[in-house]
């Protein structure tokens, strides 16, 4: 590897054990051997590799899930395998959702990262709507991206918050399934 494929390593090092804020320049020259220098000149910025390193965790957490998913796609079975699947990551997932929510509560603090998660937000829905629904992403409309993807992605981080909050009441994969499952029935129930 080189200094700028170092650098980037030593970032996601970093973002795992220290998150964004206390992640300092000299942190990122320390746990990649690269010098202070590199970070510019390969990078531009701390906050620009921040940014790709954050970047390439979600991609290696999205990565992780198996190809050959449970049910047929858009079923309970296919919905519960998938929370499963999330459920089963949370621990070398912690700290990805750690760093989401230092963006999303700190919205002035890494306005280039924010600007740059806000324009991947339907990138990440249409993988879930795919994941879930065994629909290619190509073949989705701006309205399944908005709709449910988005769907998706608020039970994905309402999910992560709990587990981040206090895992020892969290809702499992069961019981998110069940929910939905019943909420559901009771839609479906009062429109017909």
């Amino acid at each position: 590897m080189g200094h700028k494929e170092d650098l980037l390593e030593g970032a996601k090092k970093c973002l795992v054990e220290k998150g964004f804020v206390r992640t300092t320049a000299r942190d990122i020259v320390n746990a990649s051997g690269a010098n202070l220098a590199s970070i510019g000149y390969h990078y531009g910025s701390k906050d620009a590799l921040l940014t790709q390193a954050f970047v390439e965790l979600v991609q290696e957490w999205g990565d992780a899930f198996p190809a050959d998913r449970p049910g047929e796609g858009g079923s309970l079975e296919r919905f519960r395998g998938f929370w499963e699947g999330v459920l089963a990551q949370r621990d070398t997932a912690r700290p990805v959702w750690s760093a989401s929510l230092e963006v999303a509560l700190q919205p002035d603090r890494m306005p280039e990262l924010r600007t740059l998660l806000a324009a991947s937000q339907g990138e990440g829905r249409r993988g879930l709507v795919a994941m879930l629904t065994d629909l290619p992403e190509e073949d989705l409309s701006d309205r399944d991206t908005r709709t449910l993807g988005a769907f998706y992605q608020v039970l994905l981080n309402g999910l992560m918050v709990q587990w981040m909050f206090d895992p020892d009441t969290a809702v499992s994969a069961e019981e998110l399934t069940e929910g939905m499952r019943r909420a559901a029935e009771a839609m479906v129930g009062r429109q017909a």
